[in-house]
């Protein structure tokens, strides 16, 4: 009995310890100047100011959802403000919100903001390729089933669909949303992202988010 009840006392120490080192701080991006997402503690809005605090996003790419073969990624909207949303033709909440990123992108491409979205868990390009069409959403789509492209973005919660990542003008994550968005939720961030003053890229960016 007394060796049972010390090793349930070792079991309990070792999971406080887990329980601490996973509640400990409200960052949601490690040191470094590349974007590394940590763990927001249940925090579904996550904001990166000043923009010296944003880490760096790397390339997205992958093969475009309507033209089989062409290649597309963050790399061909240069100095330009991206939202990148993750969705699927499957998910209810992703079929709600497409027309509220569509207003928004509406509302903001001619004051250099662009949407990006990253289709994912379609087995086949005819179910997202006729929803999209059928609601009349007119920014680009990649095509990556596997989720693949994600695999950049360290530590990057894919399991969640929707999630929603707004990159400034250098293409540094300035928000991440863990949820589905109305255009409400996201016409202010982009407004504010694009009436930002140019100013250059820093050697390195820093680490500290501001959680909601």
């Amino acid at each position: 009995m007394r060796r049972t009840n010390r090793r349930w006392a070792v079991v309990g120490v070792s999971l406080a310890l887990t329980l601490a080192a996973c509640s400990t701080g409200t960052d949601a991006v490690s040191p470094g100047s590349t974007f590394s997402f940590v763990a927001p503690g249940g925090k579904t809005k996550i904001f990166y100011d000043p923009p010296s605090a944003r880490g760096v996003s790397p390339d997205i790419s992958g093969d475009d959802l309507l033209r089989p073969g062409t290649h597309i990624g963050l790399a061909d909207y240069p100095g330009k403000v991206v939202v990148l949303n993750i969705w699927g033709s499957w998910c209810g909440p992703c079929r709600a919100e497409m027309p509220e990123l569509q207003r928004v992108y509406d509302h903001t491409k001619n004051s250099g903001v662009t949407l990006l979205g990253i289709d994912v868990r379609d087995d086949t390009r005819s179910a997202p390729q006729d929803f999209i069409r059928n609601i009349g959403v007119t920014y680009p789509s990649i095509y990556d089933p596997p989720g693949r492209s994600l695999l950049t973005l360290e530590g990057y919660p894919r399991n969640i669909v929707p999630s929603t990542i707004v990159l400034d003008r250098h293409h540094r994550v300035a928000a991440v949303f863990l949820m589905a968005l109305l255009a409400a939720d996201l016409q202010p961030v982009v407004d504010r992202l694009a009436a930002e003053p140019p100013q250059p890229m820093p050697a390195s960016a820093g680490s500290r988010g501001v959680t909601s």
